[in-house]
């Protein structure tokens, strides 16, 4: 039962900004953000196994959480990690049609 929920855990949402655009026309490449716990490996087998896609690779980043100001008390965001899964030439997901 652990298995599968870390599974299903993995993947939180896709993270799409301008540069992700420019990333998914140039080199095919997906950006999602993921769990702080998940690697490459675990990365790389959701998205296949979800997507019915085959991976080149996956980079992995973490970002740091920015510091906030709220009235008179200060804080901080949140870190996230991000992956980006590049695809195989011939490959992709398309996230409106998703089964």
């Amino acid at each position: 039962m652990k298995k599968l929920s870390r599974f299903y855990n993995t993947l939180i949402a896709q993270h799409y900004t301008e540069k992700a655009n420019l990333l998914l026309n140039k080199c095919n490449c997906v950006t999602f953000i993921v769990s702080s716990k998940s690697n490459k490996h675990e990365i790389k087998n959701v998205v296949e196994k979800l997507f019915n896609v085959s991976v080149a690779f996956v980079r992995v980043l973490i970002v740091k959480g920015k510091s906030v100001k709220f009235k008179n008390s200060f804080g901080k965001k949140s870190d996230f990690k991000k992956a980006f899964v590049y695809l195989n030439k011939g490959n992709t997901i398309n996230f409106t049609e998703f089964k």
